[in-house]
């Protein structure tokens, strides 16, 4: 729905550089969690949304995290392994002596999921796919998290999925949010899974039209060629669409019902749901 282009810090503090590109006089600095931040001001009181989701990039930044609380956003945020929190509902260690009361440390997530009983992993059947039901398993407590150096002020949820790989082992992901404790755990892995098939709408576009394959050298002509993309995108989509579906209206115009599908085909939605997006993100 929306593109910024991340100009390096040594780039936007070139003028030169910049007037021979075209960037606009008023464009400055800005970090990849400030131009979220600007898209989801812009764009999200027009797209009825319930979750903001993102990569370990994003879930890693205190800051961040924070001024979604503060825009009263729901988020499930993806976060390094050695991403150091407090279980908060841990019993604390026995204090020494007649000293101070002692707290529960805080330890890598990596450390907290290996300490856990095979009996707390809750296993969820997320949706059907192309091999079978997508099926995880599901671990979860309320911690206080530190991250980039800094402790969180406010509690937040520890979310950590599990999948068994080819070989045997597991793959971890772990994520901070700041959902509410009565959350139902089939929620977070929807939402989880719903990261993918938002990955898989880009390499979709890269794939069929060229969205990665810009070779331009101004500010207009990237935006033009984002912009081309996607359009081109939407329309092959639609087009996929209107072969597979039997009525396709009169000439099955492209036009038809564009965030219907959109919203199906990115978060597999049944169409009774896609009606109704102010109760879905």
């Amino acid at each position: 729905m929306d593109v910024r282009l991340y100009l390096p810090k040594e780039w936007a503090n070139r003028k030169r550089r910049r007037q021979k590109a075209g960037v606009p006089a008023e464009v400055r600095f800005h970090t990849r969690h400030e131009l979220a931040l600007q898209m989801l001001e812009e764009r999200g009181p027009l797209l009825p949304h319930a979750w903001i989701s993102g990569d370990d990039e994003l879930g890693r930044c205190s800051w961040f995290r924070e001024e979604l609380r503060l825009r009263n956003e729901r988020y499930l945020l993806a976060v390094p392994r050695n991403t150091s929190v407090r279980d908060l509902t841990a019993t604390a260690p026995p204090s020494a002596g007649g000293g101070r009361r002692r707290r529960v440390p805080f330890v890598p997530v990596q450390q907290w999921c290996a300490a856990l009983a095979e009996s707390t992993w809750e296993t969820i059947e997320v949706r059907d796919s192309e091999k079978g039901p997508l099926v995880v398993q599901v671990a979860w407590t309320l911690v206080q998290a530190r991250t980039e150096g800094r402790v969180s002020d406010v509690p937040e949820l520890l979310v950590v999925f599990r999948e068994r790989q080819g070989d045997g082992c597991y793959k971890h992901d772990y994520l901070l949010s700041n959902a509410a404790l009565s959350t139902e755990v089939s929620e977070f892995a929807r939402v989880f899974k719903a990261q993918h098939r938002i990955e898989e709408c880009f390499k979709h576009a890269k794939g069929e039209a060229g969205l990665g394959d810009y070779q331009v050298r101004t500010w207009s002509g990237w935006h033009h060629h984002q912009t081309l993309a996607l359009l081109a995108t939407w329309f092959l989509t639609q087009e996929t669409r209107r072969g597979k579906n039997a009525d396709a209206g009169v000439n099955g115009s492209a036009g038809g019902g564009f965030a219907g599908v959109f919203v199906e085909r990115s978060f597999g939605l049944s169409s009774s749901v896609a009606e109704s997006p102010a109760d879905e993100p």
